[in-house]
Parts: structure tokens; C-alpha cells; sequence
């Protein structure tokens, strides 16, 4: 298969499934109220409220930030300057293509919520963000320095062995991270779930980061 076949390939695969709430939003439309809710608090309370045509506002929105995500990722070895890094370019696709399923995903719930309110969207949003950081903690090791993916701190784009080393220490750190978000958000209420979300985000980028600076200072 050569390559102009396969980007086509891949565009039309990623329209797909960044379609599949926007469908999912046709299927349920006819039995909407004329009012709908479309926004909601930590609680999981709808605070926000507009016609039943706002249902397929969140994933249009997000079909377009998906399609732009996955062509600016997947074609990101050919406009980072550290164009020595070729290898990222299979590694820039997968992860592309994760960010296309995650969207795809959010898609499907902001739609549920709006057919069934309740605290269902707070709930599995965050642990679905940490789905997604154990993924990203997972692939964070094989990374290559780049200017547009992965912890880029001044100290790890200075320096490869600090990158290679912060990225690798990272990984584990998001991974564990991640897999705790998930099991507070299914296990804690909505509210003290979020708290503890971002609690556990914030450690997740500050420790790779003093990391990679105290080894930085160690170095120099």
C-alpha cells in the first residue's frame, strides 16, 4: 500500500469514528424534549440548558478538534525542527489515533448526558482522562525529543539524556497516576472525585519536573 494511499486510509477512518456521536446524536434527537441540559456542575447537576438541536453542538465541536489533533500529530516529524527524530513518526500516529478515540468517546458521553442527566458525564470524564494518561504514561518512555509532545521543560529539550531520562520516570509516574484516577472517579463521589483528580494531576507534572531539573543541576 503505498503512502497517498494510506493517509486517505486513515483520514476516512478517523471521520468514522469521530462521526459516531454525532450519529449516536441523530438516533436520539426525535425523543428529546425541546429543552435540554448541556451544562453541569461538579455535583453533576445540570446548570446549563438550551433547545434540543444544542445535542450535536459538543460533538461537532469535537469532531473539528479531533480531525485538526490527529492531522497536526501524525504529521509532526515534518514540522518539529528536531526533524532528527524519524522515529517518532510511528509512535506521533498511535497517538494520534488514541486522541481520536478519546474525543470520539467524550463524544458519547456528553450526548448520554444530555439524554440522561445525572452525574454520569463528571463521573466518567475523569476517569476516562485517566485512561488516557495511562496510555500517554505508557508510550512517555519511547518518545523522542520534540518540541510538541511530551514534558517539554527546558532541561529535558537541552538535554536528550535528561529527556530520555525524565520521560522514562514519568511514565511510570502517569501510568500509576492515571489508574488511580480511574478508580476514585468510578469509587468517589463527583465532587470529591474531581478534587482528588486534580490533586493526583498536579503531582503527576511536578515530579517529573523536579526531576528533570535536579538533574539538570546535577549535571552542570
Amino acid at each position: 500500500m503505498n503512502k497517498s494511499l494510506r493517509k486517505i486510509i486513515e483520514i476516512i477512518l478517523v471521520i468514522l469514528l469521530l462521526s459516531i456521536p454525532l450519529l449516536y446524536a441523530g438516533i436520539v434527537y426525535d425523543d428529546l424534549p425541546n429543552t435540554i441540559p448541556i451544562h453541569f456542575d461538579l455535583k453533576g447537576n445540570p446548570d446549563g440548558f438550551g433547545s434540543k438541536s444544542s445535542i450535536f453542538l459538543g460533538p461537532f465541536i469535537l469532531f473539528a478538534v479531533g480531525l485538526f489533533t490527529f492531522l497536526m500529530i501524525s504529521n509532526l516529524s515534518s514540522i518539529d525542527p528536531k526533524k532528527y527524530k524519524q522515529e517518532n513518526e510511528l509512535l506521533f500516529k498511535k497517538l494520534a489515533f488514541l486522541m481520536v478515540i478519546f474525543l470520539s468517546a467524550l463524544g458519547m458521553i456528553i450526548v448520554r448526558s444530555s439524554v440522561a442527566p445525572g452525574n454520569f458525564l463528571i463521573r466518567n470524564l475523569f476517569s476516562m482522562l485517566g485512561c488516557l494518561f495511562i496510555a500517554f504514561g505508557y508510550f512517555m518512555p519511547s518518545i523522542g525529543p520534540n518540541y510538541f509532545v511530551g514534558l517539554r521543560l527546558p532541561w529535558t529539550l537541552e538535554s536528550e539524556e535528561n529527556w530520555k531520562a525524565t520521560h522514562k520516570m514519568a511514565g511510570k509516574w502517569w501510568m500509576i497516576g492515571g489508574a488511580l484516577q480511574v478508580i476514585t472517579g468510578f469509587i468517589l463521589p463527583a465532587e470529591a472525585g474531581a478534587i482528588i483528580f486534580f490533586i493526583i494531576m498536579a503531582i503527576m507534572v511536578a515530579v517529573p519536573t523536579g526531576f528533570s531539573y535536579l538533574k539538570f543541576k546535577r549535571e552542570n
